[in-house]
This record gives structure tokens, sequence and C-alpha cells, in this order.
């Protein structure tokens, strides 16, 4: 299966986010996965569709827009409009199946995603509902820099195996949270090919040899 390596720019200078995604995608990332938090769903506040926006003029990269945001249906437009060309909503703030039909309206691609708590059985509707990928956080969601949470491996495989049971075996699934060089092998064996890593990309020397070892 084609690993693809998604640098989280909420690991990256803001100041300097133009260079930072022309630099990702110079460096082989396959994404560019936009953090968006609202102070509510989880506590930080991060950035907007203006961030999108701003960001879809200096790269060809797909961006990859992971929704941390209570009532996200009323934000999936903007997102739309601003170049988002995947749009994620979680589990646990929205009628996922409704949000679908919503995004495909745009003619965006769609994903779900679960947190730590939540098990790997409620992300298993979206396959049914043509999700162009799934997310699985393997940190709580909100801040960069935590430690991955091993358990998550067995939700890997448990929805890795009901996508080839629904025969889909080849959807993405993305993980997201605390993947380093070190445990990257392990989360793929496990079933995932979409890889999210902000501090790991972002605090690398050689940020192109980095995501080159981050496919495993």
């Amino acid at each position: 299966m084609n690993i693809k390596i998604a640098p989280s720019i909420l690991a990256s200078d803001f100041a300097r986010i133009g260079e930072t995604v022309k630099k990702l995608e110079a460096s082989g990332a396959d994404y560019v996965h936009c953090d968006v938090m609202d102070g509510n769903f989880v506590p930080p506040i991060t950035f907007g569709a203006q961030m999108v926006k701003a960001i879809r003029p200096h790269t060809q990269l797909p961006l990859d827009c992971h929704l941390m945001v209570l009532h996200p249906e009323t934000h999936i437009e903007d997102f739309a409009r601003a170049g988002a060309d995947l749009i994620t909503v979680h589990e646990e703030a929205c009628d996922v199946p409704a949000l679908f039909r919503q995004i495909s309206s745009f003619g965006v691609k769609k994903s779900a995603v679960i947190n730590p708590e939540t098990p790997a059985e409620a992300l298993f509707p979206a396959v049914e509902e043509g999700a162009d990928m799934l997310l699985i956080m393997s940190v709580h969601p909100g801040w960069g820099g935590q430690k991955f949470i091993p358990e998550t491996l067995k939700k890997i495989e448990a929805v890795r195996n009901y996508c080839v049971k629904c025969g889909r075996p080849d959807l993405d699934i993305e993980v997201d949270g605390g993947i380093t060089e070190e445990n990257v092998k392990d989360v793929i064996s496990a079933g995932a090919n979409v890889i999210v890593a902000g501090s790991t990309v972002f605090r690398a020397a050689d940020m192109k040899e980095t995501i080159r070892r981050l496919r495993g």
C-alpha cells in the first residue's frame, strides 16, 4: 500500500507559512495537514478557513483539513471555498452521514475521525457511507508534541480489517499524534497508510530525509 506523509502545520512557524508549505512540497510530503481548533471542542484555538485560503496559492499539495470544532456543519462551505481538498469531521461532534453529504456537495473529499476514547467501531458506518479517508487520533487532540498512545495500534487493525471485510481494502487510514521515526513502522504494520507528523518533521535537521524515513 502506498504510504503518504501529511505533515501537520500545527508545529510550524505560522509567520512563515507560505514558505513552509513550499518546503514541504519540495521535501516530498503528500498532504498539508491543517489542524483547525475552535477553543470549544478542544481548548486551544488555532486558525480557520482564512489560513487555508492564504496557504492555497503556495502549494499544489492537497490540503487535508481536520476540523476539531463544534457544529462543523457551519464551517464546511467556508473551508471548501478556501481550497480544502479533504475535510475531516469528528464522529463525536456531528452526524457524520449528514456532514458527508454536505462536504460532497462542494466536490471535496470527506473523512471521519475518532478520539482516543472512542471505539474503532464508531468509524465503521463511515466506511459504508463512502468515506475517502478515515482518521484515528493516537493522542488527545489539542496540543502537539504528545506521546503516541499504544492502544491505537489495535484500533488501526480493527478499522483496516473492517475495510477489507467491506470490500474497501485500499481505503486510506490516517493516524495523527505522536508518530516518530521509531514507532512509524508499527503504525504502518497495523494498517495505516497516511501518517500525520508535526514535531517530527518540523524539528528535523533534514526535512526531506525525515519524510523519507517516515514512509517506513
